[in-house]
């Protein structure tokens, strides 16, 4: 979490075994100082704690929830279903399928429930804590800064040719 402030982001995870995709997303939101929590909450095992959690995560200030599922990764889903807080879906690689499984899963919302799908496991993550951050970057241009000056340092760390090892 960052400088003590309330959380505007809800890192959410079915169970312990999705943290080490889910820590890449933590880690980016740390970087760029926004408040985040990090909770386990599984769809199947644990549905009155997602439920508490989901219809409860407005009014706790939450404006982005990245949730990370895998297999039948229900819980992006219910979450969003529960919540008009923006939902951004992290598939987590399994072993059948190697994710695939998950990301189908959450790719296929009804219409009128939207859950913004990312890429399978650590670049999804990443991905989702940068969308989040850009989410709410639209009301604070510090955080708008932050994140324009680290796409600068992302382009300019791309060689003009490659490296031939000599």
């Amino acid at each position: 979490m960052a400088g003590g402030q309330p959380p505007k982001v809800g890192v959410i995870m079915g169970s312990q075994s999705d943290w080490p995709i889910l820590q890449h997303a933590a880690e980016l939101l740390e970087k760029f100082g926004v408040p985040h929590e990090r909770r386990i909450i599984s769809a199947h095992r644990t549905p009155e704690r997602l439920y508490e959690y989901a219809r409860t995560a407005r009014d706790r200030g939450l404006a982005v929830v990245i949730a990370g599922a895998g297999g039948a990764a229900h819980l992006p889903g219910m979450t969003a279903a529960m919540t008009t807080v923006p939902v951004f879906a992290v598939p987590i690689p399994t072993a059948f399928g190697d994710g695939v499984d998950s990301l189908l899963s959450i790719v296929q919302m009804p219409a009128g429930i939207p859950v913004g799908t990312l890429a399978v496991g650590k670049a999804g993550a990443i991905n989702a804590a940068l969308l989040a951050v850009a989410v709410l970057s639209g009301t604070d241009a510090e955080l708008e800064e932050k994140l324009r000056a680290w796409r600068k340092t992302q382009t300019e760390n791309v060689a003009h040719e490659p490296d031939d090892g000599a």
